[in-house]
């Protein structure tokens, strides 16, 4: 049986590059930035949190430790952590291969961390 697509949410924390950065995300998935798209600055980690939910989109993050307490076990949001050590163009790899191989809602309701190792 073959896995449907499909086109998750994205939210860029403020923290993060502008979705610029990101063109295989950009291709394949629907990303937002947080400020440079939104212009939703300065909001507190909850108020994001509650904003991902209301719309669905998974949040994008450097800021795992503020986040994490924030994640809920529902159907309607998530976080991915990813380390500062990666540069742009590894987190675009990284993060669409994770989100390739990922069903409509199994990132939802939890934090998902993307690994600092390897040179992809």
């Amino acid at each position: 049986m073959t896995k449907r697509f499909h086109k998750h949410k994205l939210l860029l924390d403020e923290n993060f590059p502008v979705r610029s950065y990101f063109p295989n995300l950009n291709r394949r998935y629907d990303v937002k930035h947080l400020t440079a798209d939104l212009n939703l600055a300065g909001l507190a980690d909850n108020k994001i949190y509650k904003f991902a939910r209301e719309t669905g989109q998974i949040i994008v993050t450097y800021n795992v430790k503020d986040f994490a307490p924030l994640v809920e076990n529902d159907t309607r949001a998530g976080v991915i952590g990813v380390p500062p050590s990666l540069s742009a163009e590894q987190i675009d790899k990284k993060l669409t291969a994770l989100l390739n191989k990922s069903t409509k809602r199994s990132l939802f309701g939890k934090l998902t961390t993307i690994s600092g190792e390897g040179h992809d």
